[in-house]
């Protein structure tokens, strides 16, 4: 892989995590509930999802 593409991956994974961590944030508290989240933890969710 060269490095053109390694820095595009990255790049492309650190916004689909910002996207994934804003949309936890802002989901309604009754999303929440139901799927057994809690908003305070999208980061972690969010990265887990994101990059493994």
């Amino acid at each position: 892989m060269t490095t053109l593409n390694t820095v595009r991956t990255a790049i492309e994974k650190r916004v689909a995590y910002s996207r994934l961590k804003r949309e936890l944030q802002n989901m309604p508290l009754e999303v929440a509930i139901d799927l057994g989240m809690f908003r305070e933890d999208a980061a972690k969710t969010a990265a887990k999802v994101v990059y493994g």
